[in-house]
């Protein structure tokens, strides 16, 4: 299939990083992705911790890469420095503005990559001497902004850096897969569709939710934060799928916010996996049954598909 220079450069047979996932990306699949070719990813979430970090990256072993949140390494310096310690392949740090922590992972040889929204944001990062940038479009799952849709994003970034663009955000096809690199990407970076395999960390009713749902069952909402207070800046909801939750406060965030009964209502469902909020972008129709990362990998490369 066509590849780029960048997976090449990184010894990819597949140009596909598993996004990093909090409480989905873990060291299984992080490692499973690898041996099937692709960059495997650990994802720290907003509950990540340096603790939990070292426990991932027992269970990936060597050659992965490790991705973290901005304002959770603020908060625990710890977690940034067991990141550092254990030289992965790329480095990913997203959802701030402050990009000096690049400096020091390309002391150490790092490579680093983090997600960016428009071209301008692409130049700083770019002039931060950051490896890769993801461009994420509106129709990926988890935190991200509610526009711009991939295509006319991709197309922004690249012609306003030399950088190598890893296209995010609704991709879950080897057609969807085929498009990206045709229009420039070095690779994508897809997180929905590896989010129900076997070796990722969702629990079991999350996994059932995403086979059952289509793109059409997600929505952008800030409530899950608010309800837990989370620092996630205001420019980042969350694409979930819809539940009797979301159908409640989706919109009516600044209501939710004032009513502490309704708060700790939403905090108590999110600590129960049964009803506990499930990322999932538009691309979550294309996850109709478990599957093991190699066979998502081989799907996506496939060139019959």
């Amino acid at each position: 299939m066509r590849t780029s220079a960048w997976a090449r450069e990184l010894g990819l047979r597949v140009p596909v990083v598993n996004a990093p996932m909090g409480g989905v990306a873990g060291g299984r699949l992080a490692a499973a992705v690898r041996a099937a070719g692709g960059l495997g990813m650990i994802g720290m979430g907003s509950a990540g911790s340096a603790a939990a970090l070292r426990a991932e990256l027992a269970r990936a072993g060597d050659e992965v890469g490790i991705g973290v949140v901005d304002w959770v390494i603020r908060a625990e310096p710890e977690l940034f420095e067991v990141a550092l310690a254990a030289r992965p392949r790329l480095l990913s740090v997203s959802f701030g503005t402050d990009l000096s922590w690049a400096a020091r992972a390309r002391e150490l040889g790092i490579r680093t990559a983090t997600q960016v929204y428009s071209a301008d944001e692409a130049r700083r990062a770019h002039d931060a001497g950051i490896d890769v940038l993801v461009t994420r479009g509106a129709a990926g799952g988890g935190h991200g902004t509610a526009a711009p849709e991939l295509r006319p994003l991709l197309d922004e970034v690249l012609a306003a850096v030399p950088a190598p663009v890893l296209a995010a955000g609704g991709i879950a096809t080897a057609a969807d897969l085929a498009a990206v690199l045709a229009a420039g990407a070095a690779g994508a970076w897809i997180g929905t569709r590896f989010a129900a395999c076997a070796e990722s960390l969702l629990p079991e009713p999350g996994r059932r939710a995403l086979i059952a749902a289509t793109g059409a069952d997600t929505v952008l909402t800030r409530a899950f934060d608010i309800a837990a207070g989370l620092p996630w800046p205001a420019r980042f909801p969350s694409r979930v799928l819809r539940d009797a939750a979301t159908d409640r406060w989706a919109g009516r965030e600044d209501d939710l916010r004032a009513d502490p009964a309704a708060r700790a209502e939403l905090r108590s469902r999110a600590a129960d996996p049964a009803t506990a909020p499930v990322d999932a972008g538009r691309a979550a129709g294309a996850i109709t049954r478990v599957e093991t990362a190699a066979e998502i990998l081989a799907t996506l490369t496939a060139s019959d598909s």
